[in-house]
């Protein structure tokens, strides 16, 4: 059999290929400019914007200005940020090419092109997420096919909308009702376009008494329909959600069906959970919601293509009103936007389409599995929640008079579809949120926060938040978000239909998480136990003060306060200021595990030391040792540094006085004669006279000259009496253990000394060796440089025993 003869290609679609995949190597090579290109922009006119000089710029040159744009500080930093684009999504780029260069077409060629995309991508949606006989609409901003959906309401629901305008909606006011687990500010978006006042938003509470936290309360819904219409208003529109944006809850669109149907609302159901229409196995709650009136898709993430319009699928019978409210359109050009889809969806084929969001649900599973074994972690588990089967039952029956009276035998039959329900829904749910809990008895992020006292949940949710952070910077091919949620607070989402495809998350990288994630929760363990601990050692420090800061996801905050209250209130903050910041610096130079910070930027508290997550073997005692220790040391020697010009100074002063006083009593002492050069000679020959030497010492920590005879005293003891002993430690460590470790709690080793001796001794060296120094270079006045005797020699420390000859003629 002969092969059918072979089409040429359209030089220019051929063309418009290649340049794409030229284009793509540029952006993604990551390639500097080069010196050709530097020096020919140089050359250039003055008074012509860059790139726009001269005879204008060469593709190549175009593409390498955007690559410089999107990945130049990137570069320096040694990664991207860009994520990778599949084939897949350089078919949906192509698209985007293709709607521009097809646009040129003559205008009865163009409607027939368009249509037939229009048509495909519609009937391809249709089938695949089993909405049979519907119509879409394609828009970039996923709100934009709600916000057409309800004009097309407004205008079937108000006949003489279309000419008469607002006026028809004062008399009788339509009312929107959304699930409090919307996305925020979506009722908001609507109103605002459509030009309703807020009051035509009504806001519907979720469930408190049964089931999920995040499902739409049924039975309110249906008292808040009666009361609008008793009140003349018109119920116009529901927003459900198949997959809430927090934790990806369905609502029971089947019940919210029946009551559109009965109240002749309008039903629109959203969410992510949509997406797990196009495999062969669905919950019976998300299947419901191919009876709605109207659904947006957002395939663009569920497929992992770039630019992709998401799409609304809606039931109308009137193309009139369809065309009104903008759900359709005469102009070709408008329907161009289904292109990208329509070649990406021909790429990937059912097959590829369905992999794609079954590898998705498949992690999710993966990760639910895993997470059930974990300790101190709870997932969106509605069957966790403490709540009355009874109770929510009857109340449901009674919202509900299609459901007959529960006698004793019916009662086991509808618990049992009741919780097989519950299961099912929570099985399938392709978003997993889950919550470092302090133990197994606290609530789980599906049931209620009543048990936490006061501040504890302030503290969890700070956990959780910098769990979720480190897990997305550690894995970062997971995906995984921190995600604020009403009831349970701060918890770890993990969304693959939203990010998977994007991302290449696999099996392996799920392991990685779940792997990260069993480190990380004994630290978070230890953290939370130890932070009551860390407060109650550091309120027993006078020096101390310990800062209350619940969003701090660590160990505590502590300030040291100085001792002098003498100065004025700015002096004392700028002394607060810079000893912190000096204790600081130490504490970040020690050996040991503790990260020690300044806080977040944006934090009300200042001068405060940040510690964080603490482990197993930290000794709490020894730490808030170690930091009073280093604050006081830093304080005394601030209160030498601070005073040594004016302590110097009066020294010097002083010092003058005692030489002029001296020089006085020696005169008295020897007489006029002896001071006679030529007598005195003569005289001190014959009769030589036995003078006293005066030795002095300049103490620069009080700023006087004291005497050396306690010095020689001491000295002439030392040579019989034992050398001091160095400070005891309170706390033995070996060689090569990092500091803040208990012994036995698995520490590595123990050293003979503890790090508060340590720290101590370095300390007074240093100040030492500091203090010696300044007065060195301090300025002697030059009247009488030559009058100061050997035994005047100023000493600027307290000598420690042992060391008093030494540290004298140094300072001589």
């Amino acid at each position: 059999m002969d092969k059918p003869p072979v089409k040429m290609m359209d030089p220019t679609l051929a063309e418009m290929g290649n340049h794409l995949s030229g284009a793509m190597k540029i952006l993604e090579s990551g390639k500097l400019e080069s010196e050709q290109g530097k020096e020919r922009r140089k050359l250039s006119w003055k008074d012509i914007p860059g790139p726009l000089q001269g005879d204008g710029q060469d593709v190549v040159s175009i593409l390498q200005l955007v690559q410089n744009l999107m990945h130049g500080d990137d570069d320096q930093q040694g990664h991207r940020r860009m994520q990778y684009v599949g084939e897949q999504g350089h078919m949906a780029l192509l698209g985007h090419s293709l709607a521009a260069y097809i646009s040129v077409l003559e205008r009865e060629r163009l409607r027939k092109l368009t249509t037939r995309i229009l048509s495909d991508t519609t009937l391809w949606l249709c089938r695949l997420f089993r909405y049979e006989n519907g119509s879409a609409y394609y828009h970039e901003d996923d709100r934009e096919g709600l916000l057409k959906v309800c004009r097309l309401v407004i205008n079937a629901h108000y006949e003489e909308y279309a000419t008469e305008g607002f006026t028809v909606l004062s008399s009788k006011h339509p009312v929107i009702y959304q699930s409090a687990a919307c996305r925020p500010g979506l009722g908001q978006h609507l109103c605002s376009q459509l030009g309703l006042p807020l009051s035509s938003l009504c806001i519907v509470p979720c469930n408190t008494m049964f089931g999920s936290l995040h499902q739409m309360d049924v039975a309110l819904l249906d008292k808040l329909i009666k009361d609008d219409r008793e009140s003349g208003k018109v119920p116009l529109l529901l927003i459900a959600n198949a997959g809430t944006p927090g934790a990806g809850h369905t609502d029971k669109l089947s019940r919210l069906k029946e009551l559109c149907v009965q109240y002749n609302m309008w039903l629109h159901v959203e969410g992510v959970n949509l997406a797990t229409l196009a495999l062969g196995q669905i919950s019976s709650t998300v299947t419901a919601a191919t009876k709605c009136d109207s659904m947006t898709l957002t395939p663009g993430p569920w497929l992992g293509l770039p630019a992709v319009p998401a799409v609304t699928l809606y039931r109308h019978e009137d193309p009139a009103l369809s065309l009104t409210a903008g759900l359709t359109s005469s102009q070709p050009v408008e329907k161009l936007r289904a292109l990208p889809l329509w070649l990406s969806l021909q790429y990937l084929g059912h097959d590829g389409i369905v992999e794609r969001i079954k590898h998705a649900s498949q992690l999710s599973q993966q990760l639910l599995e895993h997470l059930k074994t974990l300790a101190s972690i709870k997932t969106s588990d509605i069957l966790d929640s403490e709540v009355s089967l009874l109770e929510a039952l009857r109340m449901d029956v009674v919202s509900h008079s299609r459901v007959p009276p529960i006698s004793g035998g019916s009662l086991r039959d509808v618990l049992g579809s009741l919780i097989l329900s519950i299961v099912e829904d929570e099985l399938n749910s392709p978003v997993v949120v889950f919550r470092f809990s302090q133990d197994n008895s606290a609530p789980s992020s599906g049931g209620s926060v009543e048990g936490y006292f006061a501040g504890e949940r302030d503290i969890i949710d700070a956990l959780n938040r910098w769990l979720g952070e480190q897990l997305a910077q550690q894995v970062p091919l997971s995906g995984v978000d921190v995600v604020e949620l009403e009831d349970e607070g701060t918890c770890v989402r993990f969304s693959p239909l939203m990010t998977a495809a994007a991302l290449g998350t696999q099996e392996n990288d799920v392991a990685a998480l779940v792997e990260k994630l069993g480190e990380m929760i004994p630290v978070l363990c230890c953290t939370l136990r130890f932070r009551q601990d860390f407060k109650d050692e550091v309120l027993q420090q006078a020096s101390l003060s310990y800062i209350e800061d619940l969003s701090w996801p660590g160990l505590g905050v502590v300030r040291y306060e100085p001792r002098n209250t003498d100065l004025d209130e700015d002096k004392r903050q700028q002394r607060v200021e810079k000893i912190n910041s000096e204790l600081l610096n130490k504490l970040m130079e020690l050996d040991t595990d503790l990260e020690f910070s300044c806080g977040p930027e944006f934090c009300e508290e200042t001068n405060c030391i940040f510690i964080g997550m603490a482990t197993e073997d930290l000794d709490v005692s020894e730490l808030v040792e170690t930091i009073g220790s280093v604050g006081r040391d830093i304080e005394e020697s601030g209160k030498l540094f601070e005073n040594m010009t004016e302590v110097v100074r009066r020294g010097i002063q002083e010092a003058e006085l005692q030489l002029q006083k001296a020089n006085e009593e020696k005169l008295i002492e020897e007489g006029v004669l002896r001071q006679i050069p030529l007598v005195g000679s003569v005289l001190n020959w014959f009769s030589p006279v036995q003078a006293s030497v005066k030795g002095r010492t300049f103490n620069l920590a009080e700023g006087c000259l004291d005497s050396t005879e306690p010095v020689y005293s001491i000295k002439a003891q030392m040579n019989t009496e034992a050398s001091p002993d160095s400070p005891k430690s309170s706390t033995k460590r070996f060689p090569g253990q990092k500091l803040f470790r208990r012994h036995g709690a698995g520490s590595d080793s123990i050293s003979d000394t503890s790090s508060v001796s340590q720290l101590e001794d370095s300390f007074r060296e240093t100040a030492q060796v500091q203090q010696v120094t300044d007065v060195e270079e301090a300025e002697v006045p030059q009247e009488n440089p030559a009058h100061i005797p050997e035994d005047t020699a100023s000493s600027d420390q307290r000598v420690p025993e042992g060391q008093e000859t030494e540290s004298v003629d140094n300072l001589r």
